[in-house]
């Protein structure tokens, strides 16, 4: 160490020395004389720099000759590995220097360069670590996926750069659109490092994807330990990855297995509206009618929806309209201004035949928020009132052109959903479907277009017909209107 420190010393006493010299020797006009030995050698100012050049050069080699002659004796003392060591330290040099410029080709989306250096630095380094890594990143950039991982696969053999190639891998395999590989891929990295958020990420909306609800929900509780997602979110994820895995509780004979997972995922989320129904028909088939309702109310509060409203009609199925308006009061008492609570007590009052009602009950909402069901509504009030024909069936033009209403829209990418499912079809993301207005409505929700029939149940559907007698229908006689106004 020591020796090094002098010999860089010496190095840049010499190359001041050096300039200087060189400077005051171009200054001279007669140049200058040595004498050696008894012998004068006149030089001239150019001739004198370039013996000082040459000097500096010939210390140089000097002090390379002095440092292998040093490693040399330490060998014979018995430094097996000091020659050998000052041969690498000039190969260290180089290497360091070759990753060191692959580094900055790679951070320039040179990969092709990044490559080249990375080559180099295997080349004179013994660091497979660090030059493996290099390659790899930069065959990625310049689009060679075979010698990316190729790289890869050589980090997979030392324990400290396994989780690295396991993590280039599994991404290769999801580009690739390969799920199977690097679902198991994840596993393995997810068991090397259960605290990289990424890993975690990808984890949890390939089990997703694959309906593997148990293994999601234990990378959730993961990412939950970590710190990685807060508490808040965790309840309402959790809550729809139990949902997900209670939706055998539908089916007749579904156990109670189903059935509890169906109430702890409307315990940990009861705002969650597929939660609510499913925890309902649940609590419905065990033959608890209240605790149904109570879990209806409470999310209906939160935000209602028609499926809610569903599953509170089934919780009586036999009831008179009357009974059913009297028992639905409990239900439409909170958020009365919602355009679902004002459409609900629309449809109840059509089916007991309460015309009047149903109409004050639509209120503005055929001029405010006009949407297909909405105007389907007050075409039936039309006809159960008496109205003719062509006033009815103008409502029902009105419907086919107009917005279908609130949809199940992914958060993410917009996409529209006929009904809620735990992760979009078009993006893949874990619940990130909302119950609102899209910009476009293309899809109508089947639970919207469901609700009137099975609320009303009584009602005769002639929807159908009515549309299809449309195009045929005169909707205004506009020249008779003229004539009457005339006269």
């Amino acid at each position: 160490m020591l020796w090094s420190l002098i010999k860089i010393f010496l190095f840049f006493a010499l190359i001041a020395g050096a300039s200087f010299g060189a400077l005051e020797l171009l200054a001279l006009e007669g140049g200058i004389r040595i004498a050696i030995a008894g012998q004068e050698y006149s030089l001239t100012p150019l001739q004198a720099v370039i013996a000082l050049v040459l000097l500096v050069i010939a210390v140089w080699i000097f002090l390379k000759l002095m440092g292998l002659l040093l490693a040399t004796f330490r060998f014979l003392n018995g430094d097996e590995t000091a020659i050998s060591r000052y041969f690498d330290r000039n190969r260290e040099r180089k290497g360091f220097q070759a990753l060191a410029d692959g580094m900055l080709a790679l951070a320039s989306g040179e990969g092709r360069l990044a490559m080249a250096k990375a080559a180099r630095a295997n080349k004179y380094l013994d660091r497979p670590d660090l030059t493996d890594l290099l390659t790899a990143q930069a065959a990625e950039m310049a689009g060679d996926k075979g010698k990316a991982e190729e790289a890869y696969k050589r980090l997979l053999t030392e324990d400290r750069t396994r989780f690295v190639g396991v993590r280039g891998i599994m991404k290769q395999r999801l580009a690739a659109g390969d799920t199977d590989k690097a679902l198991a891929l994840a596993k393995t990295a997810f068991a090397l490092k259960p605290a990289h958020e990424e890993t975690q990420d990808v984890l949890l909306k390939l089990q997703a994807q694959g309906a593997d609800w148990k293994g999601a929900r234990e990378t959730l509780k993961a990412k939950l330990k970590h710190g990685s997602l807060p508490r808040d979110v965790h309840k309402r994820r959790d809550a729809v990855l139990a949902l997900s895995e209670a939706k055998g509780v539908l089916s007749e004979d579904s156990g109670i297995d189903g059935q509890e997972r169906a109430i702890e995922a409307n315990k940990l989320s009861p705002d969650l509206i597929p939660a609510a129904v499913m925890a309902a028909k649940s609590y419905i088939q065990q033959g608890k009618p209240r605790y149904a309702a109570r879990v209806i109310s409470k999310a209906w509060a939160a935000r209602p929806h028609p499926d809610l409203a569903g599953a509170f009609a089934e919780i009586v199925p036999d009831e008179t309209p009357d009974k059913r308006i009297k028992r639905f009061r409990a239900l439409t008492k909170t958020n009365p201004n919602d355009p679902e609570t004002k459409m609900l007590l629309a449809e109840l009052n059509i089916a007991a035949e309460n015309f009047p009602d149903a109409r004050r009950a639509l209120g503005d909402l055929v001029e405010t928020q006009a949407d297909a069901r909405a105007l389907t509504i007050m075409a039936a009030v039309e006809r159960g009132e008496g109205a003719s024909d062509t006033v009815v069936k103008g409502w029902l033009a009105r419907a086919l052109s107009a917005p279908r209403g609130p949809q199940w829209v992914c958060d993410n990418c917009q996409h529209i959903h006929a009904e809620w499912t735990p992760t979009c079809d078009n993006c893949g993301a874990l619940d990130t479907l909302s119950w609102k207005r899209p910009p476009q409505s293309e899809v109508q929700a089947l639970s919207s277009a469901a609700m009137l029939p099975l609320i009303v149940g009584a009602i005769e559907e002639k929807s159908e017909e009515a549309i299809a007698e449309i195009d045929d229908a005169e909707i205004v006689d506009m020249n008779a209107a003229d004539g009457q106004v005339n006269s």
